[in-house]
């Protein structure tokens, strides 16, 4: 019986995509687990997960002082799994191997915040122990190689899955923000590589339309898209949510006249390919990763000018519109290619081999 840790404990906020990747692998894993592979979870939350998938996992509280050195767990595993870059939690005893997961490394990137440099310091003792490294996306492992010395180990691409892989009825959801006018939708956690400020600037020169946001927006970047939303005088066009219900998010998008995504430092990109699956035009930025992710099914902005983007987005829309069935069936298809359970696969590949 191999024995496997995952440290999973960001499966507990399904609001960022660390806990997207989380849980839904822990989904797809459950399903095709192997019997001479024993999984244990490390989780805030252990009972919750205990209802949804019973003895199919073994179960690890995690608490926050793991994170120090003298607490870290000290059982012996034949597979550790860091589940992403940042993690802080490791094992106080070797384990037979080290698998390390990166989504990105924009820290790397951008070491005038003396919270990244500890975290480039941290990464590097991540890549000694690591026995092999998966990447989420292309993009992430040419970031990686472009920033540090990665050890002569195993490398694999393992890309992420679609949450969405069923329609809710959406019938019944009662939406915060107005919804009566064609809006554009955007969804993710306010940090400044998500650039929502450039479709704020951008609303200026469209005042027919709304643009809605979802995402936790109470960090400073939010405070910042509040002001310059102030600023422009759009607080009747353009709307918060605030974190959303997976009910909320395929509504806003269901409904949505496109879905727009202008990050400029994603190692995947989950929320693009989720519009994809309702077949929605997807509006992308041509930087890291996203030409990856959307393929030749979405557009994309070169700049981020207001101007600019208003037209390419205006032009697109219309050459949408001119054949929606094709668009459609090219958008749903991008979408499908992206699965949890060939990822599960992939990775239980990993820990058998």
């Amino acid at each position: 019986m191999k024995k496997v840790f995952l440290e999973s404990h960001n499966a507990k906020n399904l609001a960022t995509g660390f806990g997207i990747f989380n849980y839904e692998l822990i989904k797809a894993i459950a399903k095709i687990i192997p019997s001479d592979v024993e999984i244990t979870l490390n989780l805030k939350h252990p009972s919750r997960f205990k209802k949804e998938f019973g003895k199919t996992f073994k179960y690890k509280q995690y608490v926050d002082f793991q994170r120090h050195k003298i607490f870290r767990i000290r059982k012996k595993y034949d597979v550790w799994h860091c589940m992403n870059q940042n993690i802080r939690v490791e094992p106080m005893v070797k384990p037979g191997k080290y698998i390390l997961t990166v989504h990105d490394v924009n820290f790397a990137e951008d070491e005038q915040n003396k919270k990244n440099i500890e975290r480039s310091e941290r990464f590097k003792d991540k890549l000694k122990r690591a026995d092999l490294i998966t990447y989420i996306s292309q993009y992430a492992k040419d970031q990686t190689h472009r920033n540090f010395q990665v050890p002569n180990v195993e490398e694999r691409i393992i890309y992420n899955g679609n949450p969405i892989t069923a329609f809710l009825d959406t019938t019944a959801f009662q939406p915060e923000v107005p919804v009566d006018q064609p809006y554009f939708y955007s969804i993710g956690d306010f940090l400044e590589k998500k650039n929502f400020e450039s479709l704020v600037r951008m609303m200026v020169e469209i005042p027919d339309h709304h643009l809605i946001i979802s995402g936790s927006n109470q960090k400073p970047y939010g405070d910042f898209i509040r002001s310059l939303i102030q600023e422009l005088k759009l607080e009747n066009r353009v709307f918060l949510t605030g974190r959303v219900s997976e009910l909320g998010k395929q509504f806003y998008i269901k409904n949505a006249k496109a879905f727009l995504f202008p990050s400029i430092g994603e190692g995947f990109g989950l929320p693009p390919i989720e519009a994809m699956r309702f077949g929605k035009p997807v509006f992308l930025s041509n930087l890291a990763s996203l030409p990856e992710i959307g393929g030749d099914a979405a557009f994309y902005w070169e700049n981020f000018d207001p101007v600019y983007m208003k037209e390419l987005l205006m032009e697109k829309l219309n050459e949408f519109a001119s054949n929606p069935l094709e668009f459609e069936e090219k958008l749903k298809n991008r979408a499908d290619y992206f699965s949890w359970e060939t990822a599960a696969k992939q990775y239980v590949n990993c820990y058998r081999d």
